[in-house]
């Protein structure tokens, strides 16, 4: 009698048990039907927008190379070309970098009679790129 009641058991427990297992798939499913779009937020979200895409680039790109106190010519030439490289999608940030990239390339290449007015063409560059992004060219 025993083994006709676990069988009835079973036979109960199984059709629950199946339940259960599609309610656990269709919960699954849902969570990644819903998680693309989630995720596509949070992407965005840690990507920021274009301006903040660009500042960061501008950043990284002046954070590399040899110390800029230490040897301000070493370093204006280091940054030319990779921040002539750079292609970035807001505008106003392009054209600034576009200019402090002239500017660096002027005063690393002029000689003694036109240091002083790159490195005020420098400066003005500098101060054009940190308006957009600030800090970035520090």
């Amino acid at each position: 009698m025993s083994r006709n009641v676990s069988l009835a058991s079973a036979r109960t427990v199984r059709p629950w048990a199946l339940l259960a297992c599609a309610a656990l798939a269709a919960g699954t499913l849902a969570a990644c039907g819903s998680s693309g779009s989630s995720a596509s937020a949070s992407a965005s979200a840690l990507q920021g927008t274009a301006r903040q895409q660009a500042c960061t680039a501008v950043s990284s790109v002046l954070a590399d190379g040899p110390d800029p106190d230490a040897d301000s010519v070493g370093y204006a030439e280091a940054q030319v070309l990779p921040l002539s490289q750079l292609k970035l999608s807001d505008s106003a940030v392009q054209q600034a970098v576009g200019q402090l990239a002239s500017a660096y390339k002027a005063f690393s290449t002029g000689g003694a009679t036109t240091a002083s007015a790159a490195a005020v063409a420098v400066s003005k560059a500098q101060k054009a790129v940190n308006a957009l992004c600030p800090g970035a060219a520090s």
